[in-house]
Protein backbone atom coordinates (compact mmCIF):
# COMPACT_ATOMS: atom_id res chain seq x y z
CA UNK A 1 0.00 0.00 0.00
CA UNK A 2 3.06 2.26 0.76
CA UNK A 3 4.57 1.68 -2.80
CA UNK A 4 1.15 2.64 -4.51
CA UNK A 5 1.19 5.42 -2.37
CA UNK A 6 4.65 6.92 -3.06
CA UNK A 7 3.49 6.93 -6.98
CA UNK A 8 1.60 10.54 -7.04
CA UNK A 9 4.48 12.07 -5.27
CA UNK A 10 6.76 10.90 -8.00
CA UNK A 11 4.67 11.86 -10.74
CA UNK A 12 4.24 15.47 -8.81
CA UNK A 13 8.12 15.66 -8.71
CA UNK A 14 8.42 14.85 -12.46
CA UNK A 15 5.36 17.41 -13.71
CA UNK A 16 7.15 20.30 -11.87
CA UNK A 17 10.40 19.14 -13.63
CA UNK A 18 8.61 18.84 -17.01
CA UNK A 19 7.03 22.39 -15.97
CA UNK A 20 10.72 23.91 -15.20
CA UNK A 21 12.16 22.79 -18.52
CA UNK A 22 9.52 23.94 -20.31
CA UNK A 23 9.63 27.44 -18.59
CA UNK A 24 12.92 27.75 -19.45
CA UNK A 25 12.25 26.36 -23.36
CA UNK A 26 9.59 29.37 -23.47
CA UNK A 27 12.67 31.80 -22.88
CA UNK A 28 15.15 30.73 -25.11
CA UNK A 29 12.61 32.64 -28.03
CA UNK A 30 15.16 33.27 -30.36
CA UNK A 31 14.47 31.31 -33.82
CA UNK A 32 17.75 29.71 -35.36
CA UNK A 33 16.99 31.05 -38.84
CA UNK A 34 17.77 35.12 -37.89
CA UNK A 35 18.94 37.98 -40.21
CA UNK A 36 21.18 41.01 -38.71
CA UNK A 37 18.93 44.38 -38.46
CA UNK A 38 20.09 47.62 -37.43
CA UNK A 39 18.81 50.51 -36.12
CA UNK A 40 19.65 53.69 -34.28
CA UNK A 41 17.66 54.48 -30.40
CA UNK A 42 17.91 57.31 -28.18
CA UNK A 43 18.02 57.09 -24.58
CA UNK A 44 15.83 59.54 -22.83
CA UNK A 45 17.12 59.67 -18.81
CA UNK A 46 13.76 60.86 -16.82
CA UNK A 47 14.37 63.41 -14.18
CA UNK A 48 16.95 65.35 -13.20
CA UNK A 49 20.16 62.03 -13.10
CA UNK A 50 22.99 61.69 -14.63
CA UNK A 51 23.13 59.32 -17.99
CA UNK A 52 23.24 55.70 -16.39
CA UNK A 53 25.34 52.75 -17.64
CA UNK A 54 23.04 50.66 -19.93
CA UNK A 55 25.15 47.26 -21.21
CA UNK A 56 23.94 45.05 -24.13
CA UNK A 57 22.71 42.63 -21.93
CA UNK A 58 19.81 45.43 -20.43
CA UNK A 59 18.44 46.03 -23.60
CA UNK A 60 15.38 44.00 -24.58
CA UNK A 61 14.17 43.03 -28.11
CA UNK A 62 11.06 41.51 -28.67
CA UNK A 63 9.39 40.66 -32.14
CA UNK A 64 5.88 39.63 -31.46
CA UNK A 65 6.49 37.09 -28.65
CA UNK A 66 10.27 36.28 -29.31
CA UNK A 67 12.90 38.39 -27.68
CA UNK A 68 16.11 38.70 -29.88
CA UNK A 69 19.56 37.98 -29.64
CA UNK A 70 21.29 42.03 -29.09
CA UNK A 71 24.67 41.96 -30.90
CA UNK A 72 25.61 45.57 -30.87
CA UNK A 73 25.29 48.42 -28.20
CA UNK A 74 27.28 51.07 -28.49
CA UNK A 75 27.24 54.95 -28.32
CA UNK A 76 27.04 57.30 -31.01
CA UNK A 77 30.18 58.47 -30.58
CA UNK A 78 34.34 58.55 -31.74
CA UNK A 79 34.54 56.71 -34.24
CA UNK A 80 30.40 55.44 -34.89
CA UNK A 81 29.02 59.30 -34.54
CA UNK A 82 29.06 59.66 -38.05
CA UNK A 83 25.58 61.41 -38.90
CA UNK A 84 24.00 62.69 -42.04
CA UNK A 85 21.27 65.34 -40.87
CA UNK A 86 19.18 67.38 -43.51
CA UNK A 87 17.00 70.74 -42.78
CA UNK A 88 14.08 70.44 -44.40
CA UNK A 89 11.66 73.49 -45.03
CA UNK A 90 8.30 73.49 -46.50
CA UNK A 91 7.89 76.57 -48.79
CA UNK A 92 4.81 77.39 -47.73
CA UNK A 93 5.48 78.55 -44.94
CA UNK A 94 4.61 82.24 -44.32
CA UNK A 95 7.86 84.19 -45.00
CA UNK A 96 7.11 85.41 -41.01
CA UNK A 97 9.44 82.11 -40.19
CA UNK A 98 12.25 84.74 -41.40
CA UNK A 99 12.42 85.31 -37.27
CA UNK A 100 13.52 81.83 -36.72
CA UNK A 101 15.84 81.50 -39.64
CA UNK A 102 19.04 82.85 -37.08
CA UNK A 103 18.50 80.03 -34.76
CA UNK A 104 18.02 77.52 -37.58
CA UNK A 105 22.02 78.55 -38.71
CA UNK A 106 23.25 78.58 -35.17
CA UNK A 107 21.74 74.80 -34.30
CA UNK A 108 23.83 74.09 -37.77
CA UNK A 109 26.80 75.60 -37.03
CA UNK A 110 26.51 73.90 -33.77
CA UNK A 111 27.11 70.79 -35.60
CA UNK A 112 29.65 68.04 -34.66
CA UNK A 113 32.33 67.58 -37.22
CA UNK A 114 31.31 64.02 -37.57
CA UNK A 115 27.74 65.46 -38.54
CA UNK A 116 27.03 66.38 -42.37
CA UNK A 117 24.33 68.72 -43.34
CA UNK A 118 22.23 69.19 -46.16
CA UNK A 119 19.43 71.59 -46.66
CA UNK A 120 16.31 71.91 -48.46
CA UNK A 121 13.03 72.72 -49.53
CA UNK A 122 9.87 71.26 -50.01
CA UNK A 123 7.69 72.53 -53.00
CA UNK A 124 6.00 70.70 -56.01
CA UNK A 125 6.09 67.30 -53.95
CA UNK A 126 9.51 67.10 -54.24
CA UNK A 127 12.78 68.79 -52.88
CA UNK A 128 14.80 72.01 -54.10
CA UNK A 129 18.13 70.97 -52.69
CA UNK A 130 20.23 74.16 -52.18
CA UNK A 131 22.91 72.30 -50.14
CA UNK A 132 24.24 68.51 -50.68
CA UNK A 133 25.84 67.38 -47.48
CA UNK A 134 29.06 68.70 -46.04
CA UNK A 135 30.68 68.88 -43.20
CA UNK A 136 31.41 72.27 -44.07
CA UNK A 137 28.75 73.99 -41.30
CA UNK A 138 28.89 77.71 -42.00
CA UNK A 139 28.38 76.92 -45.46
CA UNK A 140 24.78 74.69 -44.78
CA UNK A 141 23.72 77.57 -42.66
CA UNK A 142 24.44 80.45 -45.45
CA UNK A 143 22.29 78.13 -47.98
CA UNK A 144 19.29 78.81 -45.05
CA UNK A 145 16.87 81.07 -46.96
CA UNK A 146 13.44 82.59 -46.38
CA UNK A 147 10.53 80.40 -47.57
CA UNK A 148 8.87 81.72 -50.70
CA UNK A 149 5.30 81.38 -49.16
CA UNK A 150 3.93 79.48 -51.75
CA UNK A 151 3.32 75.37 -51.99
CA UNK A 152 3.49 75.30 -56.07
CA UNK A 153 1.10 73.56 -58.31
CA UNK A 154 1.48 69.93 -56.41
CA UNK A 155 2.44 71.05 -52.47
CA UNK A 156 2.64 67.85 -50.09
CA UNK A 157 5.34 67.63 -47.52
CA UNK A 158 5.05 64.18 -47.00
CA UNK A 159 5.37 63.27 -50.99
CA UNK A 160 8.49 65.92 -50.36
CA UNK A 161 10.01 63.82 -47.64
CA UNK A 162 9.79 60.52 -49.02
CA UNK A 163 11.03 62.52 -52.79
CA UNK A 164 14.27 63.40 -50.76
CA UNK A 165 14.36 59.93 -48.58
CA UNK A 166 14.76 58.04 -52.35
CA UNK A 167 17.34 60.69 -53.25
CA UNK A 168 19.41 60.17 -49.89
CA UNK A 169 22.75 58.77 -50.75
CA UNK A 170 23.51 54.78 -49.18
CA UNK A 171 25.83 55.77 -46.07
CA UNK A 172 26.73 54.29 -42.97
CA UNK A 173 25.65 56.98 -40.75
CA UNK A 174 22.79 57.92 -38.80
CA UNK A 175 19.86 59.37 -40.42
CA UNK A 176 18.02 62.22 -39.28
CA UNK A 177 15.34 65.08 -40.97
CA UNK A 178 14.36 67.97 -39.34
CA UNK A 179 10.96 69.00 -41.33
CA UNK A 180 9.31 72.46 -40.41
CA UNK A 181 6.16 72.56 -42.04
CA UNK A 182 2.28 73.22 -41.17
CA UNK A 183 1.99 69.57 -42.40
CA UNK A 184 -1.28 70.51 -44.62
CA UNK A 185 -1.32 68.13 -47.87
CA UNK A 186 -2.35 70.75 -50.74
CA UNK A 187 -1.75 68.27 -53.28
CA UNK A 188 -4.55 65.56 -52.98
CA UNK A 189 -7.96 66.80 -52.47
CA UNK A 190 -11.56 65.75 -52.88
CA UNK A 191 -13.60 63.66 -50.48
CA UNK A 192 -11.54 60.58 -50.49
CA UNK A 193 -8.85 62.32 -48.74
CA UNK A 194 -10.65 64.34 -46.25
CA UNK A 195 -12.18 62.98 -42.89
CA UNK A 196 -9.20 60.67 -42.27
CA UNK A 197 -7.75 61.88 -39.21
CA UNK A 198 -4.08 61.42 -40.95
CA UNK A 199 -3.03 62.07 -44.51
CA UNK A 200 -2.08 59.24 -46.27
CA UNK A 201 0.76 60.15 -47.92
CA UNK A 202 2.04 60.87 -44.22
CA UNK A 203 1.53 56.68 -43.76
CA UNK A 204 3.73 56.37 -46.90
CA UNK A 205 6.48 58.95 -45.72
CA UNK A 206 6.11 56.74 -42.45
CA UNK A 207 7.13 53.70 -44.17
CA UNK A 208 10.07 54.91 -46.21
CA UNK A 209 11.31 56.63 -43.22
CA UNK A 210 11.19 52.86 -41.47
CA UNK A 211 12.20 51.43 -44.04
CA UNK A 212 15.36 53.55 -44.43
CA UNK A 213 15.67 54.08 -41.35
CA UNK A 214 15.64 57.93 -41.45
CA UNK A 215 14.55 59.69 -38.15
CA UNK A 216 12.08 62.54 -38.55
CA UNK A 217 11.67 65.31 -36.17
CA UNK A 218 9.06 67.66 -37.46
CA UNK A 219 8.38 71.29 -36.08
CA UNK A 220 5.13 73.39 -37.14
CA UNK A 221 5.18 76.55 -38.59
CA UNK A 222 2.05 78.42 -40.19
CA UNK A 223 1.94 78.63 -43.72
CA UNK A 224 -0.10 80.40 -46.25
CA UNK A 225 -3.32 80.78 -47.51
CA UNK A 226 -6.66 79.70 -46.83
CA UNK A 227 -6.07 76.37 -45.82
CA UNK A 228 -3.92 77.05 -42.79
CA UNK A 229 -6.52 79.01 -41.42
CA UNK A 230 -8.93 76.18 -41.20
CA UNK A 231 -9.04 74.15 -38.17
CA UNK A 232 -9.23 70.84 -39.49
CA UNK A 233 -6.47 70.87 -42.48
CA UNK A 234 -4.59 72.63 -39.46
CA UNK A 235 -4.94 69.66 -36.97
CA UNK A 236 -4.82 66.92 -39.76
CA UNK A 237 -1.64 68.39 -40.48
CA UNK A 238 -0.45 68.45 -37.42
CA UNK A 239 -1.24 65.03 -36.33
CA UNK A 240 0.11 63.68 -39.69
CA UNK A 241 2.98 65.35 -38.79
CA UNK A 242 3.31 63.52 -34.50
CA UNK A 243 2.71 60.33 -36.19
CA UNK A 244 5.45 60.87 -38.88
CA UNK A 245 8.17 61.51 -35.78
CA UNK A 246 6.72 58.84 -33.96
CA UNK A 247 6.40 55.92 -36.23
CA UNK A 248 10.27 57.09 -36.83
CA UNK A 249 11.49 57.53 -33.77
CA UNK A 250 11.81 60.98 -34.05
CA UNK A 251 9.62 63.94 -32.05
CA UNK A 252 6.82 66.60 -33.33
CA UNK A 253 7.49 70.04 -31.35
CA UNK A 254 4.09 72.88 -32.29
CA UNK A 255 2.78 75.14 -29.89
CA UNK A 256 -0.89 74.77 -30.86
CA UNK A 257 -1.47 76.94 -34.44
CA UNK A 258 0.52 79.61 -33.28
CA UNK A 259 3.99 80.25 -34.15
CA UNK A 260 6.46 79.98 -31.83
CA UNK A 261 7.88 83.09 -30.24
CA UNK A 262 11.30 80.69 -31.16
CA UNK A 263 12.20 77.40 -32.43
CA UNK A 264 15.48 77.30 -30.33
CA UNK A 265 13.95 75.18 -27.85
CA UNK A 266 13.04 72.63 -30.08
CA UNK A 267 16.30 72.68 -32.11
CA UNK A 268 18.16 72.40 -28.29
CA UNK A 269 15.87 69.23 -27.52
CA UNK A 270 16.76 67.99 -31.13
CA UNK A 271 20.62 68.62 -30.59
CA UNK A 272 20.31 66.50 -27.17
CA UNK A 273 18.53 63.69 -28.58
CA UNK A 274 21.61 63.57 -31.74
CA UNK A 275 23.71 63.44 -28.56
CA UNK A 276 21.98 60.71 -26.39
CA UNK A 277 21.97 58.08 -29.01
CA UNK A 278 23.17 54.44 -29.39
CA UNK A 279 23.64 52.28 -32.32
CA UNK A 280 21.70 48.69 -31.97
CA UNK A 281 22.02 45.57 -33.77
CA UNK A 282 19.94 42.11 -33.20
CA UNK A 283 18.50 38.68 -34.89
CA UNK A 284 15.67 39.47 -36.45
CA UNK A 285 12.81 36.78 -37.27
CA UNK A 286 12.32 37.23 -41.04
CA UNK A 287 9.08 36.54 -43.12
CA UNK A 288 8.53 34.95 -46.36
CA UNK A 289 9.51 38.16 -48.24
CA UNK A 290 11.22 40.98 -46.95
CA UNK A 291 9.28 43.97 -44.75
CA UNK A 292 8.54 46.15 -41.98
CA UNK A 293 8.56 44.48 -38.70
CA UNK A 294 7.12 45.55 -35.81
CA UNK A 295 9.69 45.55 -32.29
CA UNK A 296 9.73 46.56 -29.23
CA UNK A 297 12.68 48.25 -27.19
CA UNK A 298 12.51 47.88 -23.31
CA UNK A 299 15.55 47.98 -20.73
CA UNK A 300 15.21 47.10 -16.56
CA UNK A 301 17.70 49.90 -16.04
CA UNK A 302 15.77 52.64 -13.92
CA UNK A 303 15.29 56.19 -14.82
CA UNK A 304 15.97 55.36 -18.95
CA UNK A 305 13.46 54.81 -21.92
CA UNK A 306 14.23 54.35 -25.61
CA UNK A 307 12.82 56.07 -28.07
CA UNK A 308 13.04 54.26 -31.74
CA UNK A 309 10.86 53.76 -34.87
CA UNK A 310 8.10 51.48 -34.41
CA UNK A 311 9.36 48.80 -37.01
CA UNK A 312 12.36 47.87 -38.53
CA UNK A 313 12.47 46.28 -42.04
CA UNK A 314 13.84 42.95 -41.99
CA UNK A 315 15.36 41.06 -45.37
CA UNK A 316 13.74 37.67 -46.34
CA UNK A 317 14.72 34.61 -45.38
CA UNK A 318 17.66 32.82 -47.28
CA UNK A 319 16.37 30.09 -49.15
Amino acid sequence: MQQYGILPKVLLVCTVILTAVLSLKAQETTPSNTVPVRMTVTVYVLGDRPMPEINREDVIVTQGRDRLHVTEWVPAKGDRAGLDLFVLIDDALDTSFGSHINDLRAFINNQAPTTSVGVGYMRNATVQIVQNFTTDHNQAARAVRLPIASPGAFGSPYLSVINLMNRWPSHPNRRTVVMISDGIDRARRGPGFRGLGIIPDANSASDVAQRTGTMIHTIYAPGVGRLQRNFFEANTGQNSMAKLSDDSGGESFFLGFQSPVSIRPYLDTIQNILGNQFLLAFQARPGRRAGLQSIRLTTEVAGVEFGSANSVWVPAAAR
